[in-house]
């Protein structure tokens, strides 16, 4: 009988320390951050000012992919994927660049925003796809940059 109390005050004592382990969905969006690392894009989870006309709301914040642009390009653009594979601008246009407009349609749906600056062209992904959406996340970024 005291084994059965001791044991029961043991389990009782140690678990708090399950809610320290990673969920399943944790889990895997780490192995997708570190494999993006690994294939040179920097992540950060970034708060963003999302248009109301987007058809579901991303999170907030969300996981941001950046790669740097080199010095000298100039061009600076922003779409956000309002449907899967329509991309448009913040007049709600649509892309008129047919070289992007194919790239971004390349793009997974949980994809909700893309952006270029001078330095950097970012990625806002909802991680919501499986990991084989990383490759066509780094070859839009790398083409881009």
């Amino acid at each position: 009988m005291t084994g059965w109390i001791v044991l029961a005050l043991l389990v009782l004592a140690l678990s708090p320390l399950v809610w320290l382990v990673p969920s399943r969905r944790q889990r895997g969006q780490m192995d997708v951050r570190m494999q993006a690392r690994r294939l040179g894009l920097a992540m950060q989870l970034a708060r963003e000012e999302w248009p109301y006309w987007l058809s579901k709301t991303p999170p907030n914040p969300c996981p941001q992919y950046h790669h740097p642009r080199p010095r000298g390009r100039q061009d600076s653009w922003c779409y956000w994927q309002r449907e899967p594979g329509q991309w448009l601008n913040k007049w709600q246009e649509p892309c008129a660049d047919a070289a992007l407009a194919a790239q971004l349609a390349t793009l997974p749906v949980d994809v909700y925003k893309a952006e270029a600056t001078p330095q950097m062209i970012a990625l806002f992904w909802g991680e919501r796809a499986q990991p084989e959406s990383l490759p066509a996340i780094v070859a839009f970024l790398k083409a881009r940059a």
